[in-house]
């Protein structure tokens, strides 16, 4: 019965969130009175708005937005962007949209903001299942009155633009079933097109990476191991370069296990000097509703240290408390 799959789909990602919601819970219209009384007056208290906002989801999120608009004939994003600053400010914005506009703002301002982050906009894209580009794309247009291939267009270049052309734009299976003939085809073509040449086909890489399931994909990176001898990671990371190279490492990790390609570029992001507050955001609060346990548990296992300890040591104040409420309890 598709419906209770659905259902249990859902039940398995809401499983797998760290998003916390109290277990009784205050209406939207009183969430609306609190925040507003926590605007008003000399300074905001900001730790109120941080309170309840981590703590309600995306259709809770959705309600305190229409009861404030509906008290107050005004619009709680534009109250928050005016009360809130820096990092706090663009995490809690963000957080305020639902996913599929949340993706879209992220990619619109990474192929058109101040700065052009063609890595961010790899990230998102390559990281989401086939029924998420389809949704975001329509949202992006209805959005910003532009379509996302253009934007693509426009900013990126060679085979790296190539690839983010053909994923946003082909519809891939999203089931378990495999072909196996296929599979050995195609990791047969890859290593052809790559490490058996002098110089690479990248054609065929992006023929392959952007038209196949990512269980095909896993099972074809099994069978170029065992024909081969390599990893097919390897073998992208030897072949190609830049944001090509990261595109298609992308699609494969998040084939093979999204929560530990996360751990890695939220790993990235706070290693070194500096912290990389942008991506920090970005992936906690693009996950918390979605897979943040698998990420946290694939975080320790890699880094033998917990997420929350790496971020609380490479954050501070209301944002820190932020971050950390969307991560969950530290365990």
């Amino acid at each position: 019965n598709p419906k209770s799959f659905r259902i249990l789909k859902r039940e398995k990602r809401e499983i797998m969130a760290t998003v916390t919601v109290p277990p009784v819970l205050t209406s939207p219209r009183d969430d609306a009175i609190h925040l507003y009384r926590a605007f008003k007056g000399f300074g905001c208290d900001t730790a109120a708005v941080v309170n309840i906002l981590a703590h309600r989801d995306a259709t809770q999120r959705a309600l305190i937005q229409q009861e404030y608009r509906t008290m107050y004939s005004e619009d709680i994003d534009k109250r928050l962007s005016s009360e809130l600053s820096g990092n706090l400010k663009r995490a809690v914005l963000l957080w305020m949209h639902d996913p599929v506009r949340r993706d879209a703002t992220i990619v619109r301002q990474a192929l058109s903001g101040d700065i052009i982050d063609l890595k961010a906009a790899t990230e998102v894209i390559c990281s989401r299942t086939p029924s998420q580009i389809q949704q975001f794309k329509q949202v992006y247009h209805a959005m910003f009155g532009v379509y996302l291939e253009h934007d693509i267009e426009f900013q990126a270049s060679g085979d790296h633009k190539k690839l983010l052309l053909a994923y946003v734009s082909t519809t891939r299976y999203e089931g378990q079933e495999i072909d196996r003939v296929m599979v050995g085809h195609d990791a047969k073509a890859l290593f052809k097109a790559g490490e058996k040449k002098l110089g690479t086909d990248e054609k065929t890489f992006i023929h392959i990476f952007s038209e196949r399931s990512r269980a095909h994909l896993v099972a074809v990176s099994s069978a170029y191991h065992s024909m081969y001898g390599n990893s097919l990671k390897k073998a992208v990371k030897s072949e190609t370069s830049g944001n090509f190279e990261y595109g298609l490492l992308t699609i494969l990790r998040c084939a093979e296990n999204p929560g530990k390609y996360f751990a890695k570029v939220l790993h990235n992001a706070m290693k070194g000097y500096g912290t990389d507050d942008t991506t920090l955001t970005r992936i906690i609060v693009t996950r918390a509703e979605i897979d943040t346990q698998y990420i946290k548990a694939e975080y320790q296992k890699k880094y033998g240290k917990r997420l929350n300890d790496a971020v609380h040591s490479e954050t501070s104040g209301h944002f820190r408390a932020f971050l950390l409420a969307l991560l969950g309890p530290n365990h």
